[in-house]
């Protein structure tokens, strides 16, 4: 009887045991299937509460760890999802619920968004393996070499990419960039024209291609190029410094300010940088306009942010007696025709009469005479040339030494230079010798201080 009863409760223990485990065969799937359902419908907060209870009973049930991670991800939670994810890659199990592909992916987006490029890396290699048909793969282990300066990985990526997916618009546009920085410019515009040919909203790829453009002087197309690529909000403010660039490349000032002005409005997410240029050019093109107050104003933003920004504080220096000086105000400020009227009336102020006149880049020129006396009323007068320079700069030898060349062709026995700036030691030491006179901010000062601009 004895013996009967411990093999009855041996084959009863075996039969609890038996049940078990079909019942837990039975249940967990199901448990993981509502698991599951629950991410796939944003019920995360269910999710997370069933994913702990699962692992409390079961602290190594992968599938309930990876569901937990995804539930994590649904609520912002990064980084509690990542060591949901690396312990399911420690515990190394695949399968059921569990897609190893989809895992992976997951893994080497939080890798990447944690700026943990190495493991990030380690994904993508797995990937390839797993799906070496998946152009998607080399392209974002291309990008992982690219961001390391690892070039020569990156290309052969990328080149990998587009052996296995043609028409990756992305795949091209990467190339394309990488062959333009490395002055590579005609295979750089054939990939970037590829990656627009794919895609034509490829916004990266429509401002690279412009800067080509510009740097090829096709002014017309790299203007077209940089408008279709301030679609995207992230380069809009390089395209519209890049517009602004192109116009005042073609002296087209209006049109650059339009674009310029809107470039300073904007906010970066690169920093200061592209707004110290939007706001510098800007000042460029009011400065040529005439419209120094303007330029002044834009000036003093970018000194506030950055006194050692190019040529700034010389600028700010040379027109600050614009504060203090109404007659230098009119000199520096007047509009063409203006200008000319006052360089007329400095002229007569020092005893010429003016034969001709003509427009300057920076400035005017005038052809003069002395005027008449009573000494050498029959005596010939030979022409002098007048040039008057409006800038922030001083005057180089540069300009000095070409009208200085040029004394014979006009018929002129001596240049006068006059400027609101001062000259350099180089251009003062080239006219020492020469029949030139240099007449800077002070003298000016002097000169005009009596005269009636109005």
């Amino acid at each position: 009887m004895a013996i009967l009863i411990v093999i009855l409760i041996i084959f009863g223990s075996g039969i609890g045991v038996l049940i078990f485990f079909v019942l837990k065969g039975v249940l967990q799937p199901k448990r993981i299937s509502t698991l599951s359902e629950y991410v796939k419908t944003g019920k995360t907060a269910q999710a997370i509460k069933m994913a702990k209870h699962l692992l409390l009973k079961d602290s190594r049930n992968h599938e309930a760890h990876y569901f937990l991670g995804l539930a994590y991800l649904g609520e912002n939670k990064n980084e509690l999802a990542l060591m949901e994810f690396k312990t399911v890659n420690q515990l190394g199990v695949f399968g059921g619920f569990l897609d190893e592909v989809l895992f992976r992916k997951k893994m080497a987006e939080l890798f990447v968004k944690f700026e943990q490029d190495e493991e990030a890396l380690k994904e993508y290699l797995l990937l390839i393996k797993l799906e070496p048909f998946e152009a998607e793969h080399f392209y974002q282990a291309g990008t992982i070499f690219e961001e390391r300066a690892k070039t020569e990985q990156a290309l052969k990526f990328y080149k990998k990419a587009l052996e296995v997916q043609p028409h990756h618009s992305n795949a091209h546009l990467k190339l394309g960039m990488l062959l333009f920085r490395a002055k590579r410019g005609v295979e750089a515009r054939q990939e970037l024209e590829t990656a627009l040919k794919y895609n034509p909203e490829n916004s990266l790829a429509n401002y690279y291609l412009g800067k080509l453009q510009k740097e090829s002087h096709d002014f017309n197309g790299a203007l077209l190029s940089f408008e279709r690529a301030q679609k995207d909000p992230d380069i809009k403010l390089r395209a519209l410094v890049e517009r602004g660039s192109c116009y005042m490349t073609q002296k087209n000032y209006e049109r650059a300010i339009v674009e310029l002005e809107r470039a300073s409005k904007l906010t970066s997410p690169e920093g200061d940088k592209e707004i110290l240029f939007a706001q510098y050019f800007l000042s460029i093109c009011y400065e040529n306009t005439r419209q120094i107050e303007k330029a002044i104003s834009e000036w003093e933003k970018i000194y506030a942010r950055k006194p050692t920004f190019k040529d700034v504080a010389e600028k700010l220096s040379a027109y600050q007696d614009l504060r203090v000086d109404d007659k230098i105000k009119d000199y520096i400020t007047s509009n063409r025709p203006q200008f000319l009227e006052i360089c007329t009336r400095i002229a007569t102020a020092l005893g010429f009469s003016v034969r001709d006149s003509s427009e300057l880049t920076k400035g005017v020129q005038l052809i003069v005479v002395e005027n008449e006396s009573d000494k050498w009323r029959n005596t010939k007068k030979m022409p002098k040339v007048m040039q008057f320079f409006r800038m922030s700069g001083n005057v180089d030898e540069l300009p000095i030494r070409q009208v200085h060349d040029d004394l014979r062709k006009i018929g002129a026995n001596r240049c006068i230079f006059i400027t609101n700036t001062t000259f350099t030691r180089a251009a003062l030491n080239y006219a020492e010798t020469r029949p030139i006179d240099l007449i800077g901010k002070e003298k000016l000062q002097e000169i005009i201080k009596p005269l009636d601009l109005g």
